[in-house]
Order: C-alpha cells, then structure tokens, then sequence
C-alpha cells in the first residue's frame, strides 16, 4: 500500500464499515477508514507522521440499474448533478478496495513538516544574466540593419 501511494510508510491501518440492504439490491455502506503514515516533508525533506481519519458514506447498486444521471436545473438556474450510486460489481462489494481507495484520496499530497516554510533561494541578479541581454547586446552594435517597419523611432512607414 506504501508503494503504490507513494509513501515512506503505512504504519497501521483500519477500517470498519456497517452495511444495511436497501431496497432495488442497493446497500449503503457507512464507516470510518483510520491509518498512520509516515510521509517526506516536501520543504525540509524529513521524515513526518500523518494521521488519516475519514468517514466513508455510500450506496451501493447493481451496475446494471445505475442509469445515466441528467443535469436538473433548480430554480436559480443552477444546474445540479445528483450523487449516483457506485456499482456493485459480479454481486460483490470489494470492501478491501473501498478501504484502500478511501485511504489514497485523504493523503495529502504535499506534506509539510509543522511550522516548515519554503523561502526561495536568495542570489544575486546580474543583468547580464537577462533572457534579453543577448538581444540587446545586438541593437547596440555598429553595422547591423536597422530594426523591422514600424518599430523605427521618429519616422513614418
């Protein structure tokens, strides 16, 4: 689990779901994913422990009688898409993959140590170094053709 969601670690992890049959074959699934994992801080580059703890609610329906869901506009105009149900898939709920999907979207994918702020690297600016200096050392030099039409200072076209 560690490598696929590429952490340093998955220390401990739980799961515990209650499911409840509902009518037309939909089951709703309600729990909680809980799991310890260690990650790198992306500012200081050392080692941190996150805590995942997320609430999993969701129903469940056969693949076969979850219809494409239409757009319906409220009375402000706003378009509102209903949730639809995920789909049970050959008569079987993969509580495992829930679990495990639950688990890859609550981390995060930037992990900062507490109190860890990324200061840019201060350096000195040279002008020389511009992306336009090479340009403009050009302009300047004697003997080179005048610039393009319409870029001429003080004549007309």
């Amino acid at each position: 689990m560690a490598e696929i969601a590429g952490l340093r670690e998955v220390s401990s992890a739980r799961a515990s779901f209650d499911l409840t049959h509902r009518g037309g074959g939909r089951v709703h699934v309600a729990g909680r994913v809980q799991a310890k994992i260690g990650q790198t801080c992306v500012v200081t580059l050392e080692p941190i422990d996150n805590a995942i703890d997320e609430e999993v609610d969701l129903i469940f329906a056969p693949a076969e009688e979850i219809a494409p869901q239409i757009d319906a506009d409220d009375d402000d105009g706003v378009s509102t898409v209903a949730e639809p149900p995920e789909p049970i898939e050959n008569g079987m709920i993969d509580l495992g993959r829930l679990a495990t999907d639950v688990l890859y979207l609550a981390v995060d994918p930037y992990p900062r140590k507490e109190g860890a702020v990324f200061e840019p690297p201060v350096t000195a600016v040279d002008p020389a170094d511009h992306p336009f200096a090479a340009l403009k050392a050009l302009q300047a030099e004697p003997g080179k053709p005048e610039p393009l039409p319409g870029k001429r200072k003080g004549k007309k076209g």
